[in-house]
């Protein structure tokens, strides 16, 4: 399998955040496919999010075109989140990307109206301190 270039930044970022990485990667039974999320974690630390349990899918946007990476990482997302669903509905599904990348494409009204349609969790990381920013669900 091959991983993206920021996949061991954001382990070493959901663990400093609290979270057990607990598959790396998360595979699934999607029909008579196999597919590998990125990363399963569950939450030890926080109060609030104790025993919470996430599938973590990351997108680097590094091709030509940003718009045609967010074609392919919404699809793959859905995919993903109906295969999900079914093998195992306790993990919620977050997709992944640098805050960079998202305030040069994800923070705009249009996307943010259509990843809200969709059902998109995301989570934005900081590539040089290794943490995550912000949650957005």
């Amino acid at each position: 399998m091959a991983r993206d270039r920021d996949h061991y930044i954001v382990r070493r970022a959901l663990e400093k955040d609290g979270w057990k990485i607990t598959h790396d990667p998360f595979k699934v039974s999607a029909g008579k496919r196999d597919v590998e999320i990125d990363l399963g974690a569950e939450d030890l630390l926080g109060a609030e999010r104790a025993g919470e349990k996430i599938a973590v899918e990351i997108k680097t946007f590094g091709g030509m075109s940003q718009l045609y990476d967010f074609y392919r990482a919404l699809g793959q997302f859905k995919f993903y989140h109906f295969a999900l669903s079914k093998a195992a509905p306790e993990r919620t599904l977050f997709l992944t990307v640098s805050q960079t990348v998202y305030e040069d494409f994800f923070d705009e009204s249009f996307v943010q109206e259509l990843l809200e349609l969709e059902g998109v969790r995301i989570f934005t990381f900081d590539i040089a301190t290794e943490t995550i920013v912000q949650w957005i669900k």
